[in-house]
């Protein structure tokens, strides 16, 4: 969508009018900061940032956009890293951070264990709150930082490190601003005056919350949560196993704790660079300035920091001591059988701060202690900590994982970059997290980043393992590898945005 300047310059007046002084930010500074990411892709300006105070505000910006033909760029609080923070996609589209002044939590019900929340609700907003209260709710932390929306995250499809992991599963009734000025609200919150509007997940009708998941056709202004109750017990448990290969043993053995139901929570299973990558930076003098690291270079941080070429880690929920470390128990027999594996129990686990940000994960605690690894690869003072996501889906078989590994791991040397997966193991699948961090302060290496990126999405495509979430510069061309959902989704956007105003371009759309 492209505006003249008098167009703009009367949209932004009109705004200013409409929402308030306070609504309203053009300052440069602004505009650089919220154009910037750390993408291969570079920055993406934005025309002005909007910040509405109320749903009553984002009707009346959507009207403005509409009258002056605006494209409005909606995003939560916190920073969205590696998958393109605040910028929008096109330069030029009007941020709309729903998080600045949408920030409540507009009820907490400790009886039936859910929240009701506004965008700008960060992790750590909301455990303070619960913490505040003495409340037993917990709530399911990311591996992003603690200044992230909890709505965001979920209406991204997030993941956390709970029983209650799937976090866009855990909503149950939206209210949504659609293109056209309407107010919609999902589930039993289409009957006025329900009682049960963040009770009953799928109500009357269509289900259609998922229509605004990783979406464009509608501007999330407030949301149900459920909440789990903590335990009285959460103990945690990792696993070392020394060697690459022994990827595919680890989800052979993994597969039946989780499909058994031993282990609630998504398996989390590291490479050492994730892991060590938290505290560590790229020892470009030992490499004498080659990437990427060597098996040697490898080793040696396992060794100092006694981890593995993978860690294996979750916890245990339960009512006593007793019940838990019988439970881990029965783990460490299956998990040690072959004798790969070596145990860490959870009291040496605290006293390590790349484990213990684990502990915290497992126990719905935020933390930022996985932000180290933005400096992994920074040699610019700051300036060069670039970071995108490659993420797929691994089935829980050995052999796929093994498979899955000798292809990323090809791909990413060949492009002169590390490997850096996280899984987090599931019954059936794992979440395939290739976390890519590079200097983006050499045009050349961000030029390798984006073919690698490719590269990585052209190799596991062709084997029927297909992208699940991805960053702004990579969002289109991932939508044009689907087939009748992208001619389903844009007919949808005519008739819920029939001006194309909300984020066009967003996910492809």
């Amino acid at each position: 969508m492209t505006v003249g300047a008098h167009g703009s310059d009367a949209f932004l007046g009109a705004v200013r009018s409409g929402l308030g002084d306070a609504a309203l930010d053009t300052d440069a500074a602004t505009l650089e900061r919220y154009g910037t990411s750390r993408l291969p892709g570079g920055p993406r300006g934005p025309l002005a940032v909007v910040c509405p105070a109320s749903t009553e505000d984002v009707v009346a910006l959507v009207d403005l956009a509409r009258t002056h033909r605006i494209a409005l760029w909606p995003v939560s609080a916190g920073e969205n890293i590696a998958l393109g923070e605040r910028a929008p996609i096109h330069a030029g589209q009007v941020v709309v951070d729903m998080g600045r002044r949408m920030n409540r939590v507009l009820e907490i019900d400790e009886t039936l264990g859910f929240v009701e929340i506004e965008p700008g609700v960060t992790f750590q907003g909301l455990y303070d709150e619960l913490q505040r209260r003495g409340s037993d709710l917990m709530i399911s932390t990311t591996s992003g930082p603690p200044t992230g929306s909890l709505l965001g995250n979920a209406l991204d499809k997030g993941a956390g490190h709970t029983p209650s992991f799937d976090q866009f599963g855990s909503l149950c009734g939206m209210e949504i601003v659609l293109g056209t000025g309407e107010v919609m609200r999902t589930g039993d919150g289409s009957y006025p005056g329900a009682a049960t509007w963040h009770l009953s997940r799928y109500g009357y009708g269509p289900v259609v919350d998922g229509l605004f998941a990783q979406s464009n056709l509608g501007v999330v202004t407030r949301a149900g949560l459920w909440l789990q109750k903590r335990p009285p017990v959460i103990r945690s448990f990792f696993f070392a196993f020394p060697d690459d290969g022994d990827l595919g043993e680890i989800f052979e053995k993994v597969r039946p704790l989780r499909q058994s139901g031993q282990v609630a929570m998504p398996v989390k299973v590291t490479s050492d660079l994730y892991v060590a990558g938290t505290e560590e930076s790229y020892p470009f003098d030992a490499m004498g300035g080659r990437t990427p690291i060597s098996d040697e270079a490898r080793n040696a941080l396992q060794e100092r920091h006694g981890i593995g070429a993978w860690m294996v880690g979750a916890a245990i929920y339960g009512a006593s001591e007793a019940d838990v470390n019988a439970r881990i128990d029965r783990i460490r027999a299956l998990m040690e059988a072959g004798g790969r594996a070596r145990y860490i129990p959870h009291e040496e686990a605290i006293e390590r701060p790349m484990l213990k940000a684990q502990v915290d994960f497992f126990s719905g605690v935020p933390t930022s202690h996985e932000l180290g690894l933005l400096k992994w690869r920074d040699r610019a003072g700051g300036k060069g900590r670039g970071a995108t996501w490659y993420l797929t889906t691994c089935p829980m078989r050995g052999a796929d994982a093994t498979a899955m590994q000798a292809r990323s791991r090809a791909i990413l040397a060949e492009h002169g970059l590390d490997y850096l997966a996280a899984f987090g193991c599931g019954p059936r699948g794992a979440r395939a997290l290739h976390l890519i961090i590079f200097d983006r302060s050499d045009p050349e290496e961000c030029a390798r980043v984006s073919a690698c990126y490719r590269a990585l999405s052209n190799a596991h495509g062709a084997v029927g393992l297909p992208v699940s979430r991805t960053s702004l510069d990579f969002q289109q061309e991932e939508m044009d590898r689907r087939e009748v959902v992208p001619s389903v989704l844009r007919r949808l956007k005519a008739v819920l945005d029939p001006d194309g105003i909300i984020a066009p371009g967003r996910y492809g759309v």
